[in-house]
């Protein structure tokens, strides 16, 4: 075989899980949780969420979920999650492995103390106030149009910007203007160090372009918007949400970032652009962007709305092209369209990097190849029908041969890909029953 099942999972906030609540008694549990798999796709690691309003909370202020595989007896890893960050959790999230045609029974029960659970995913955000200051946590931040690295003449952010990862893969978003999406390959399923991007005397510093035991900044950027980066294209003109190093000024007001959850088994991150002027267009968008990562896959998913559209726009999401002269491949996979690179494309074309990104058929109108000159340069486009206030969803794979070595080879990345994708496609049948 050219393929071993990955442990990953999908989600797409379109593609909801069927629940049902009921109300029976369950011996031993607050509450119980039938689920099954009516599909001929095997799930591994699917994310599952429960709204607060469906798992009768009204008198557990200040308690925690417990949930028990009712077959094994075996813990069940969970989250509550606060997804809109008003500091108040919203729905219960964990992972569920689940054969094709079976079924599981999951007990809940509501504890004071639940066990600290492995860390499989985080944000790293740090932030540099001034020139004198040293780096310090943060959790959100908002980045103004003068205070380009170029023109305040220091780096204001730990990495550039966000960094997110799970036990598989790493990426950063370049926070300063750029708006561009990097990878950080990883050797390792531990997290990376806090301290990446820091050097010993506090300050920002580009040490994570050499090897480390956990690994490294592996994908050349440069005008690219990486992979998964994105922007528009307005009639026949490609604009940049944001800017190029060389630029003395930002095109976006202000930019407000938001860590709104960092692990053990989801990561969010919410991004604001207020009033995007794009150049020589006379038009203002406001853009919101919300990128999530969990366990076991090799990428994130991002969703990302406009503002203001005037119709004769199209979305485009980029996988840059800077070290790869082949073409683009494309495969249509259940309800969704795939685009791939796979080559040495890493810096120095030292290892195989294969490159994706999985966009829903329905929105998906074909591709483009950006300009080698200009504000958005070195990427495959994916053209995508938006609409106002509607998100353009998606996910961007990376997947490097040091973290598999599978990875390698084309068709271990492909087949990677097709199950990747087919999975996007089922729903998980859940029956919560609460006891009394």
């Amino acid at each position: 075989m050219i393929y071993q099942r990955f442990k990953y999972r999908f989600f797409l906030p379109f593609i909801g899980c069927l629940l049902v609540v009921g109300c029976e008694p369950k011996n031993g549990y607050d509450a119980s949780i039938s689920a099954n798999n009516p599909s001929q796709v095997d799930l591994a690691e699917k994310p599952i969420r429960i709204p607060k309003g469906k798992l009768g909370t009204s008198d557990k202020k200040g308690m925690q979920p417990l949930l028990i595989d009712k077959r094994s007896s075996d813990t069940i890893p969970s989250q509550l999650v606060d997804t809109d960050g008003d500091g108040q959790w919203d729905e219960l999230f964990f992972l569920l492995d689940l054969d094709q045609g079976a079924s599981k029974e999951i007990g809940l029960s509501w504890k004071e103390v639940v066990p600290k659970w492995q860390e499989r995913t985080y944000v790293r955000f740090g932030v540099r106030s001034s020139e004198s200051d040293t780096v310090n946590p943060a959790k959100k931040d908002t980045f103004y149009p003068k205070e380009l690295p170029g023109v305040m003449g220091y780096q204001p952010y730990q990495t550039d910007g966000p960094s997110w990862e799970n036990d598989k893969v790493g990426f950063r978003h370049y926070l300063d203007g750029r708006n561009s999406k990097d990878v950080f390959g990883k050797r390792v399923s531990a997290m990376s160090p806090r301290n990446v991007g820091i050097n010993e005397a506090g300050v920002t510093e580009d040490n994570y372009h050499v090897m480390e035991d956990w690994g490294r900044d592996i994908l050349s950027v440069g005008t690219s918007v990486g992979i998964g980066g994105y922007s528009l294209l307005i009639g026949d003109q490609l604009v940049r949400l944001g800017v190029t190093q060389r630029d003395s000024a930002n095109n976006v007001a202000a930019t407000t970032f938001e860590v709104i959850e960092s692990g053990p088994l989801l990561s969010l991150m919410k991004y604001d652009y207020q009033d995007w002027a794009p150049e020589e267009t006379g038009r203002t968008y406001r853009v919101t962007e919300t990128t999530e990562i969990w366990p076991g896959m090799f990428g994130y998913h991002n969703a990302v709305v406009f503002d203001n559209l005037q119709g004769d726009e199209k979305g485009v999401i980029g996988l840059v092209n800077i070290h790869t002269d082949q073409q683009l491949q494309d495969m249509e996979v259940g309800d969704f369209t795939v685009l791939f690179t796979h080559d040495k494309q890493t810096y120095e074309k030292e290892w195989y990097l294969g490159l994706a990104l999985i966009i829903p058929t329905s929105v998906y109108e074909g591709w483009m190849e950006a300009p080698q000159t200009g504000q958005l340069t070195n990427s495959f486009l994916a053209k995508v029908n938006i609409e106002p206030g509607k998100p353009m969803e998606y996910y961007a794979v990376a997947a490097w041969e040091l973290s598999d070595p599978g990875f390698a080879r084309k068709d271990y990345f492909k087949a990677y890909l097709e199950e990747f994708a087919k999975q996007l496609g089922v729903e998980p049948e859940l029956k919560m029953k609460n006891g009394h």
